[in-house]
């Protein structure tokens, strides 16, 4: 923690060198709401009181304005979200289980976890399989956060649970600092231990991360790198279930951290780094633009005040960029690597795997994946005069990949690993109306030409539509997709001292559509979606890559309701789902969510919410975990158990004072209650009853 906090303290000093003063420009809307330059809403937590000095003297500072953006990870297209200074369920948001519940994970925090939604199951470019089950804590370049702001933003926030023997401790911090208003620079910190109420399943993971951008009329860019370490020890999980569900029938072991586990001296170990670069050069014309504004000078606004009447307006003749064609660049290096090594294996009739390939009584796996990705694109851009109503993108991308795996030739005393090459040549294109308020759609499309890319191709689409109805704003959205892509290299290829495959796997082929309705004020939300998969790709019940070579079908609607009455709440999160072969694709059918809470303030400034929510779902064959693959799969022919029907209940207290949030949880209260199956994962137990707190500030200065 010491390192860390040193780390920190050497990067705000960096970053505090480029601060240069920059001019907010903000205007008030119809409706009161303040809005940046970009139309985008700020965060009235980040405006201060104005300071009065003893003489009674008006101090003017500089109303603190920022703005948040992800990026489109191929063409590197901004889409601005709010910024995380929010404090409704500020208590949910370290959860591995995720805000409202949805993910399956082994009990720690920082393990591996898989959503129980089909819908939410990531199915995209990761640079290992091994990486998608640590989705709670890997972040990919289209998830980062960029800021822009007028002052230096900075958030520190603080995670803990338990005591410093089996408890559990993360901190995080983001920074970023504008040089100039186009050039901004940040870095975030994230660091995760997890002591473990187990035996043998503690995490420690750490990411520290840089970003830059570069926003200019005709010059933009984004660059990132990021680099991570995880650790974790696995435990193999409980030897005896009963130890939880029937405990009175078990010897009395002295308490949780002492109940035999299935593994021991064992770990996974993943390090993970990716830079990551996407700019444009835009070219265009400027054009007079002609805006009336509130005037700036001081003597007419201090007139206006005094004498309660409208300030004066100015009419302001400025020049305007308007683009039109853009040229893309996107650059992506990453390099991951993943060892599993065990001291100590169980043999003979206890042993835990099927095959051994190498040593029996001990492991030590060890792969490398290495990718190069190049992007190229040229865009006709949207909104440069009234008959361009979109935007349309034509790209080429190429991807080189180097996997080197362990050679299986156990005749060759010590051989040289094997390494599998691979490149991926695809061209695509988009067609995009991003402006306005209305309507907006997306359509983008890949074909591959060169190397393993002949035959897949991807077309993924969505639209929104936003009007008013009487009060209500509605929006109405609709996605699509239809993919053919080959499974991932892992599931092609794998050697270890246990699992070893070289597979000659069919692509997969999946289409699907989704639609939504929101109606903001009734806080209502309906999803509701269908997908069939030709040739679905899992790991079956001897955790093995397999392919059903038929069709699946799933179907899945979700209903989000708020109710409220006074300062009582009531939110309501409702999954139902169905999938045609639950042998293959076990899914729950259904998943509930439930948090009854009172909100309100004290003394006008303490926003206070308190009390507890629900998550639980109907009972199903959930995937069970593999250590040596770190892989769910489907569970095992002479181990099949059930799970789900067992609520898992919190209570807790948010605080929210100016720019600080607080959170007290008591989690698992219900812990040992019902039948006690307290499980998301087989043989993998959740933590019991406990104290839970966490802390953010935001400093804008």
């Amino acid at each position: 923690m010491r390192r860390i906090i040193l780390t920190y303290i050497f990067l705000m000093s960096i970053g505090s060198l480029a601060i240069q003063a920059q001019v907010p420009i903000n205007s008030i809307d119809s409706n009161g709401t303040m809005r940046d330059q970009y139309g985008n809403q700020i965060d009235p937590s980040t405006q201060p009181d104005n300071l009065e000095d003893s003489t009674g003297i008006e101090i003017q500072s500089i109303p603190p304005k920022l703005y948040m953006w992800t990026l489109s990870e191929t063409l590197g297209e901004r889409t601005m979200i709010p910024a995380d200074t929010l404090s409704l369920n500020f208590q949910n948001t370290n959860l591995v289980e995720g805000m409202t519940g949805h993910y399956n994970y082994l009990g720690n925090l920082g393990t591996p976890r898989l959503s129980r939604l089909f819908f939410e199951r990531r199915y995209t470019d990761e640079p290992t399989t091994f990486l998608a089950p640590l989705s709670s804590f890997y972040v990919r370049p289209d998830e980062l956060h960029f800021t822009n702001s007028n002052v230096p933003y900075t958030n520190l926030t603080y995670y803990k649970a338990g005591s410093k023997v089996n408890g559990e401790d993360r901190f995080k911090a983001y920074f970023s600092v504008n040089a100039n208003k186009r050039l901004a620079l940040g870095f975030n910190i994230d660091y995760l231990y997890g002591r473990g109420y187990y035996a043998a399943q503690s995490t420690a993971h750490f990411n520290a991360g840089l970003f830059a951008s570069y926003i200019g009329e005709k010059y933009q860019m984004h660059a990132a790198y990021n680099n991570f370490y995880m650790k974790m020890n696995e435990n193999g999980g409980i030897t005896d279930d009963r130890y939880i569900t029937h405990p009175d029938e078990m010897e009395d072991v002295g308490g949780n951290q002492y109940i035999p586990t299935r593994l021991e001296e064992t770990s996974n170990r993943n390090h993970n780094f990716f830079v990551y670069l996407t700019h444009r050069y835009r070219l265009g014309f400027h054009r007079e633009v002609t805006k009336i504004e509130e005037t700036q000078d001081p003597v007419a606004r201090h007139k206006a005040k005094r004498d309660s009447t409208e300030i004066p307006k100015d009419t302001i003749l400025t020049e305007e960029f308007v683009p039109v064609t853009s040229f893309i660049h996107t650059l992506k290096i990453e390099r991951s690597s993943r060892r599993y090594r065990a001291g100590v294996e169980p043999t003979g009739e206890d042993a835990i795997y099927d095959n051994t390939y190498f040593q029996e009584g001990s492991s030590n796996d060890s792969t490398i994946a290495l990718s190069v990705k190049n992007v190229l694109g040229v865009s006709l851009l949207e909104g440069f005069n009234k008959y361009a109503k979109a935007g349309l993108t034509a790209y080429v991308s190429h991807k080189f990949s180097r996997y080197t795996l362990m050679n299986m030739d156990t005749s060759i005393p010590n051989p040289s690993p094997v390494q599998y090459d691979e490149h991926e040549l695809f061209v695509g294109g988009e067609l995009a109306k991003r402006q306005g308020t209305l309507l907006h759609y997306n359509v983008n499309g890949e074909v591959g030409l060169l190397g393993e890319a002949i035959g897949q191709f991807k077309v993924n689409g969505d639209m929104d539509l936003n009007f008013r109805l009487g009060k209500d704003t509605v929006n109405l959205y609709a996605r699509g997709h239809v993919t053919n892509l080959l499974p991932s290299f892992y599931m092609r290829h794998y050697h270890s001292n246990h699992f070893s495959w070289d597979n000659d796997l069919n692509k997969e082929f999946r289409t699907g559509v989704e639609g939504e309705l929101n109606i903001q004020r009734w806080g209502t939300n309906l999803r509701a979606g269908v997908e069939n998969i030709k040739n679905y790709t899992y790991f079956d019940q001897n955790a093995l890559p397999a392919q059903h070579s038929g069709s699946i079908q799933v179907i899945a609607a979700t209903l989000n309701q708020k109710f409220k009455l006074g300062v009582f709440h009531l939110d309501n999160e409702v999954t139902w789902q169905k999938s045609s072969n639950s042998t293959i694709l076990p899914l729950p059918d259904l998943s509930l969510y439930h948090n009854f809470y009172i909100l309100g303030k004290l003394a006008k400034v303490l926003t206070v919410q308190f009390g507890a929510d629900m998550r639980y779902f109907t009972t199903y064959h959930a995937p069970a975990y593999m250590p040596a693959i770190q892989q769910f799969h489907l569970q095992p022919e002479n181990d099949q158990v059930q799970l789900g029907g067992y609520p898992i209940i919190n209570a807790y207290l948010n605080l929210h004072l100016k720019r600080t949030r607080i959170f007290v949880m008591m989690y698992h209260v219900n812990a040992g209650m019902g039948n006690g199956q307290s499980f998301l994962v087989p043989h993998y137990p959740l933590n019991s009853r406990l104290l839970k707190i966490g802390v953010s500030w935001n400093f804008y200065d």
